[in-house]
């Protein structure tokens, strides 16, 4: 167990509370747990790209290094040069060319980033199928280490009616969140009851941000934006919360709706990426993405059917048991770093 060191390049900021992201989360604790686990881990925080090349050019003969996706694209002709004198794995929260808004520069960078490494690590199954559809990583070289789930002794009430109309949607407040969706459906369901949080980082120069906070305001206090919570704040939303919605129009996994499962609260998302595979257990509905209108019925249906509500509930209480710890998710980061 002793001898064992790995270099984790990441992005600047990982521990700072106000920068909350997925990602962050998930390299902390991969950080941590292989800490524990007897790994010496050199940590190194990369704010743009030169940082991450130089980084990547301190990397000595025979070391082995795991670079975040962040930083490999950032630094993607570094990575390949580095991979030619150290074992270098990437760990990929997502897949860049996905994104409907992917750049030529930022396709072109993963792909060098990625068949440059000597393996690949990803959250989901999802992930592996799409970079090895795509051309950038056989399965051969991926690892799936999805991510882990906390979950905690109390959980949402499941004879809580009192709270089904209280909505839930968590994640940084961008495009590919689906939050602009999500407030055109409730649009359409301005006669129930409800009231909405969401729950994460807004850029500071986002115009998508920007607009979805001027959107909220229209609902007259209905849908709050409380920006990015510390873990007990956001647990007690988990609590108050009846239903998580997640309109996303691309995701990996999506570690927000594994954490609702783990507190007991039923999901509602779009049907992309990832999510399908993490509600498998049961308790959720998909619809599919970007329509706010389909997105609008689900909404109407979970608010006004008693049986559907007490179904889901029971569903994401029965599937508690089974969710993924963050034990095995850096057991399986371990056993990649050990054999790539």
């Amino acid at each position: 167990m002793t001898g064992r060191a790995v270099t984790f390049l990441v992005p600047e900021g990982i521990d700072d509370p106000a920068r909350v992201s997925g990602g962050n989360v998930y390299d902390r604790r991969v950080r941590d747990g292989l800490g524990a686990r007897g790994w010496r881990v050199t940590t190194v925080e990369t704010s743009g790209s030169s940082d991450a090349a130089a980084a990547l050019g301190e990397v000595p003969r025979g070391a082995t290094v795991l670079v975040d996706g962040l930083v490999a694209l950032r630094a993607s002709e570094a990575l390949a040069e580095a991979s030619a004198r150290a074992r270098t794995v990437v760990l990929a929260h997502m897949v860049a060319a996905a994104f409907p808004d992917a750049t030529a520069r930022a396709t072109d960078a993963e792909r060098r980033a990625l068949t440059a490494a000597d393996h690949v690590i990803v959250t989901s199954r999802w992930t592996a199928e799409e970079l090895r559809r795509r051309g950038l990583a056989d399965s051969d070289r991926v690892t799936i280490a999805v991510p882990g789930v906390d979950v905690p002794r109390a959980q949402a009430s499941s004879a809580a009616e009192t709270s089904a109309l209280n909505l839930l949607c968590v994640g940084i407040v961008a495009p590919h969140k689906g939050q602009d969706v999500l407030l055109a459906a409730l649009d359409r369901l301005s006669g129930r009851g409800w009231t909405c949080r969401i729950v994460g980082s807004s850029p500071p120069s986002g115009s998508f941000a920007s607009s979805v906070a001027r959107e909220a305001q229209r609902f007259s206090g209905r849908v709050r934006l409380t920006g990015v919570l510390e873990e007990p704040e956001l647990a007690a939303e988990y609590r108050r919360s009846g239903l998580l919605v997640a309109p996303s129009r691309v995701e990996s996994s999506g570690m927000a709706i594994a954490e609702a499962r783990g507190h007991g609260v039923p999901v509602l998302a779009a049907a992309v990426g990832g999510i399908p595979d993490t509600v498998a257990g049961g308790g959720a509905l998909l619809v599919p993405p970007e329509d706010p209108g389909a997105l609008a019925a689900a909404l109407d249906g979970w608010m006004t059917d008693p049986a559907l509500r007490r179904r889901l509930r029971a569903e994401t209480r029965a599937a508690r048991d089974s969710l993924p710890s963050w034990s095995d998710t850096v057991d399986a980061v371990s056993v990649a770093l050990e054999t790539s």
